[in-house]
């Protein structure tokens, strides 16, 4: 306790506090987080001990892109990927890697192989999955990871989309991973879609949501499923958009206009049909 009764706060509780400031930093600002925290927290010792693992979590969290050696395609950072230790691996490349995610740099690789028996059904995933990104997003970035589970192959698919405007202030991204389970001819499909928006112009406004999706098909071969995941894919990301497109719309002509005043303070009406040309989420989606 301190001499006018209040209870102090320990090096621990600082931390602790400090760690969910940085691993719910908006997409795009983590800088800005970490900074800030830094000067609240005022002891670099205490936030390298005590925070560092933090770093990894949100980078794995996030989905984070980065540049490969020998690769033209980035690979995402995320638990499908994670050796321990701060090591990761590429299966695209067959490389791994350090990855300091307080600086997103990569270094000491080495070379790694996938499990026997998984990689056929990878690579044909990962082959229809790179067309699905190149017609559907813009800046977006896709991994495909295997292992065997049970006996079982798993297969998990991550796509990682984001469009960053501070000069506009605001910034977004969208998250997909979709974990597929294959067993004599039959693939069990868990999903799940993620969009995070962050306008903070004149204000603070996040826009989080997210969707799970449950399916079965039937498999014949690697090439098959591919296909049929795709479509699935693309169904799936296109009814989530659609819904978000259509709710925000529908908070435009309800629980925005609550949130405001009649008149603002320039004393005009606010044109609220100008809200539906920002439609964020749309323009997410085809980044």
């Amino acid at each position: 306790m301190t001499l006018d009764g209040e209870e102090t706060i320990t090096d621990q509780e600082k931390v602790r506090i400090v760690s969910n400031f940085i691993l719910h930093s908006p997409p795009g600002e983590f800088n800005e987080v970490f900074n800030d925290a830094r000067i609240l927290l005022n002891n670099d010792t205490l936030l390298k001990e005590g925070a560092i693992g933090v770093f990894g979590e949100y980078s794995k969290a996030q989905l984070t892109p980065v540049k490969i050696k020998n690769s033209e395609y980035p690979v995402l950072i995320s638990d499908n990927n994670d050796l321990g230790s701060n090591r990761f691996y590429d299966p695209r490349s067959k490389q791994s890697f350090k990855y300091d995610p307080l600086r997103r740099e990569t270094s000491n690789y080495d070379s790694w192989e996938p499990e026997e028996g998984t990689e056929k059904w990878r690579a044909a995933l990962e082959t229809e999955l790179d067309l699905y990104i190149s017609n559907h997003y813009k800046n977006g970035t896709s991994s495909v990871f295997s292992k065997r589970e049970d006996g079982k192959v798993v297969l998990t698919a991550c796509i990682e989309a984001h469009l960053f405007q501070p000069k506009n202030c605001w910034n977004g991204c969208w998250r997909s991973q979709w974990s597929v389970s294959l067993d004599s001819g039959n693939a069990d499909i868990k999903g799940i879609l993620k969009v995070q928006v962050h306008y903070y112009e004149d204000g603070n406004v996040q826009l989080i949501g997210s969707k799970e999706i449950v399916e079965n098909i039937q498999a014949t071969d690697e090439e098959h499923l591919a296909r049929e995941l795709i479509k699935m894919f693309e169904e799936s990301e296109s009814d989530y958009q659609t819904a978000i497109s259509e709710n925000y719309l529908t908070m435009s002509d309800t629980t925005f206009k609550a949130l405001r005043r009649q008149l603002p303070v320039t004393r005009s009406k606010i044109d609220w049909s100008k809200m539906m040309s920002y439609s964020l989420g749309k323009e997410l989606k085809q980044q």
